[in-house]
């Protein structure tokens, strides 16, 4: 609690001598003067107000105070005769670091009409009322001053100041509104009000203030002190409700790119009919067919050819979302160079294939590897250059384009280039690669399907006891069960319902893959058989077989083949449901329903605002280029245009919100056990499972700085029962973000503070550990394409195929073959690069911008630093064990370490760090 004070009050009252001064000289007198303006928030009288100047000895300049504060103070001050005094709002303002034309002059108009009393206004409003008015106390008027003498500052943040005049009865500024009278926005980061009698009172606001031509109506901010709908201080409560509508929205019209209105619709932008009718795609939500969480409303129009579809908005052109939510400048600046080294990447197969019409296809390994070590040859870099119509990027990367035009090598091949290939590194990477979520325990031998058998034929597998009995070190399949030694991926019912339209898509041939592990006596897993499936075509048709491990050159291949197809399975899978909508889509709507019914001031959105951030941007960006029909994602993975059609599914059949904690996770799949006497209440069933033992970690960490957060607030369950807002957010999370299964029994209550906890402690896991952990290793681990093909081309021929011959001749071409073509990998890896890039300005758990303001109650700003502390305690423990070299699955010759779940990381692409929100 000390050093919470501290930072809130003391070292910035030191570094305010402004404060610091007129504390001392209040509490020399006042102490000794038992009347009115003991409580009261006072400085100096204008009648008696002087300047002091510095004095030797003391650092920094004083500022404006009153000498004879002191003389003033010790007469009689009635209460009926309030005293005039000033007090000064700090203001820091956050230019742009690169200007355009258009940005510098009207900068300068700007300035220009600042002086002729354009001006930015702020007013301040107690928490108190004025008895006579009944309505809050207001300062008069005033202006920033220098707005127009700082107007060729180049630093990144300005401080402005303006002066207000205040009565000795005004009471703790609660809320200060800003009027912007010049021609356009600019970032408010802060406000800082000084001279107050209980010291500086903040104002973190984050937020682009609009010009009054384009937003008529004051912007209204509050300060850092939070409160309940219950506790709020009269004066507030009007602004407090104003400002909520005012993000709600009333539901219509058009969004501007300059709006701040939070509102839902439906997946219903995301086909191209009016571009032709092979661009068609169904609405995802509001539909007992394909249910979906809500996106953010853009309100566009129809399109022509389909009116229950809103029109699109192609790159460059930006798509709506609320402006506090789109990228900051320095995530901007990174998300356009890596689009830019996206471009420059998609365009080489296409320029090779210019040169060599037979460039179409990897035919040998050496033609992956050419990616990262050479690059192109100079004369086609140039021709390149010259085909792109960017001269200033041209001009830019001129001389660093050899390097520009080469991939970075994926960490997967970084130590060991042949790993890939083996048994023990496709298995390891099933519980310590970037999809370590959908590896069970095998309850039932042969594995069983849920799906409707009248509908999808015969489902019983074709896995026997005697494909997996020599693999189980002389136990039986019942014993291997009883003793947890055996664990399968599972994809058959995601894939089955799909396959006869995928497989009769051009360039896409799929399979539903099980496979079955072994549980090894060093802690190790091994695959041991995998089932392909696909749909019957007859009666007699043999639509399933088994693959074990090679006995033979063969088998072999058949053996790695049977690999690529269940990465690819993985690799939809882990892209459309784990990542995409486990993390981003189902955020959404807690997102909105947080900005809509949440205050600014409200304890719970103080916690949840870092865990928000850029989300709404991302995902709106995904549907612009990533899951859109004939995006990046139908583009290069196997379900092509089905892709969201399984992502829809996975959400109707699988998701659960009370199962996306991590303990209830790996309950559900059977990798751990409720057990009170082992650390966080769970025993793993892989004590070497670095996913879960590092995320257990993390996610007890959340817990307990949740826990106190809560309890400090709610100290009875009847306060959250009766918490308006908070039970208006969670209901209409559920209701109308997730309207679709509203109605499923699972949805946890919100009664207590356990209940509060969970959900609170599950969606910061969501946005932070778990999407780092399934996000930032995509480039590191799928960068190497016959790693983690994102699809397949050809099924593993049988003798009789007409295939089988060209397979027995050269099986590694018709390996190369049967992955991406060189257009769909490199467009691929363009694009995990840029999602596996950290920017400059992310923000790790454990950290928030201005740690010590953004809340003005000490005793959690304090819990926070024991929650950073424990963020950097937990990091050094996972350093730790990527050295143990008994932990197998992180430590070894060529064995990556298990770092996607280290909490921090430098910028770029590290496999490393976990950022506050669904960010990337």
């Amino acid at each position: 609690m000390a050093l919470a004070k501290e930072i809130m009050g003391s070292s910035l009252m030191e570094r305010s001598s402004f404060v610091s001064s007129s504390k001392v000289l209040l509490n020399h007198k006042f102490q000794q003067k038992q009347n009115l303006l003991l409580v009261r928030p006072v400085l100096v009288s204008l009648e008696n107000r002087k300047v002091l100047r510095s004095r030797k000895g003391v650092n920094g300049t004083v500022t404006a105070i009153g000498e004879d504060l002191v003389k003033a103070s010790s007469s009689p001050v009635s209460a009926e005769k309030p005293v005039k005094f000033r007090v000064r709002a700090v203001v820091t303002v956050r230019n742009k670091i690169k200007e355009d034309l258009k940005d510098t002059l009207v900068k300068h108009l700007d300035a220009l009409t600042d002086r002729i009393g354009r001006n930015v206004v702020l007013e301040l409003i107690s928490t108190e009322k004025d008895s006579k008015l009944m309505a809050p106390k207001k300062s008069n008027e005033a202006v920033l001053r220098d707005w127009s003498k700082k107007s060729n500052v180049k630093a990144e943040r300005v401080n402005y100041t303006a002066e207000f005049i205040v009565d000795t009865d005004f009471g703790v500024p609660g809320a200060i509104t800003v009027t912007n009278k010049h021609q356009k926005e600019f970032f408010l980061e802060s406000i800082t009000i000084e001279g107050f009698a209980c010291g500086p009172v903040h104002f973190p606001c984050n937020s682009w203030v609009q010009a009054s031509k384009d937003h008529p109506g004051k912007r209204i901010f509050f300060s850092n002190k939070p409160y309940l709908p219950n506790d709020t201080p009269p004066a507030l409560v009007a602004l407090r409700d104003r400002e909520l509508r005012n993000l709600r929205g009333d539901g219509k019209g058009v969004r501007k790119l300059s709006d701040r209105i939070y509102d839902y619709d439906f997946y219903n932008d995301l086909g191209n009919p009016d571009k032709g009718i092979q661009l068609t795609r169904p609405t995802l939500g509001d539909s007992d067919k394909y249910p979906y969480p809500r996106r953010c409303r853009t309100g566009r129009a129809p399109m022509d050819t389909d009116l229950s579809a809103e029109s699109r908005v192609e790159k460059p052109l930006p798509m709506y979302v609320p402006r506090d939510e789109q990228f900051e400048e320095s995530k901007q600046t990174t998300f356009s160079a890596m689009r830019l080294k996206a471009l420059f990447h998609t365009l080489i197969p296409g320029l090779k294939a210019s040169v060599s019409a037979e460039n179409n296809d990897f035919n040998e390994f050496s033609d992956v590897d050419g990616l990262y070590s050479e690059g192109l040859p100079i004369k086609l870099q140039d021709e390149l250059l010259k085909k792109l119509p960017l001269p200033k990027v041209v001009t830019k990367f001129q001389e660093s384009s050899r390097a520009f035009l080469k991939y970075d090598t994926p960490k997967v091949i970084s130590k060991d280039k042949f790993a890939w290939l083996r048994d023990d590194e496709f298995a390891r990477q099933a519980i310590a690669g970037v999809n370590p979520v959908n590896i069970e325990k095998l309850k039932v031998f042969p594995p069983e399907s849920k799906l409707d058998a009248q509908v999808h034929g015969p489902l019983e597998s074709a896995l026997k006891e005697e494909h997996i009995l020599g693999q189980l070190n002389g136990m039986t399949v019942q014993q291997a069960i009883e003793e947890n030694k055996l664990f399968i991926i599972d994809y058959h019912d995601v894939y089955l319902p799909f396959l006869d339209r995928i497989n009769a898509l051009d360039g896409r041939k799929a399979y539903a893959t099980r496979t079955v592990f072994f549980l090894t006596p060093l802690g190790t897993l091994k695959p041991i058989a995998i089932e392909l499936s696909l749909p019957p075509s007859g009666p007699s048709s043999l639509s399933k077989r088994v693959v074990t491990p090679p006995v033979d050159a063969t088998t072999n291949w058949e053996w790695q083949l049977a690999k690529a197809h269940v990465c690819a399975n993985d690799a939809g899978v882990h892209q459309l449901v784990n990542h995409w909508l486990r993390t981003h889509a189902c955020m959404e709507p807690f997102i909105l329903a947080a900005y809509r019914q949440l205050s600014a001031i409200h304890p719970i959105f103080k916690l949840l605002d870092p865990h928000m951030r850029y989300t709404l941007e991302i995902n709106a960006l995904a549907r612009q280029g990533l899951i859109n029909a004939d995006g990046i994602i139908e583009s290069c993975f196997t379900p092509g245009r089905y892709v969201m059609e399984i992502s829809s599914a996975a959400y109707k059949n699988f998701w659960r919100f009370d199962k996306e904690s991590l303990p209830a996770d790996l309950i559900r799949r059977g990798m751990a056990e409720p057990d009170p006497t082992q650390p966080y209440g769970l025993k793993l069933l892989i004590q070497d499972y670095p996913y879960a033992s590092d995320g257990l970690m993390i996610w007890s960490a959340i817990e307990d700085w949740v826990r106190a957060y809560v309890n400090h607030y709610y100290p009875n369950s009847a306060l959250i029962c009766n918490d308006k807002e908070l039970q208006a957010w969670y209901d209409e999370s559920v209701k109308v973000g997730h309207a679709d299964l509203q109605n499923e029994p699972w949805w946890p209550t919100l009664n207590n503070s356990d209940d509060l906890v969970s959900i609170l402690t599950t969606l910061i896991w969501i946005a932070s550990a778990q999407h780092a952990a399934l996000n930032f290793g995509q480039y590191p681990y799928g960068g190497y394409v016959p790693n983690r093909p994102p699809l397949m081309r050809r099924l593993i021929p049988d003798e009789g195929d007409p295939e089988y011959e060209a397979f027995q001749a050269d099986p590694q071409k018709y390996f190369l073959n049967a992955l991406p073509s060189v257009l769909q990998a490199t467009k691929y890896m363009a694009v995990v690069d840029t999602l596996s890039t950290h920017s400059p300005d992310e923000e790790y758990i454990g950290e928030r911008h201005h740690p010590s303001i953004w809340s003005g109650d000490a005793e959690m700003i304090e819990q926070f630093y024991s929650f950073s502390a424990e963020i950097r305690r937990i990091e050094k423990e996972i350093d730790k064990r990527n050295r143990d070299r008994t932990l197998r699955n992180r430590c070894g010759a060529g064995v990556l370490p298990y770092e996607l779940l280290a909490p921090s990381s430098e910028p770029g692409v590290t496999c490393r760090g976990v950022p506050n929100s669904v960010s990337t």
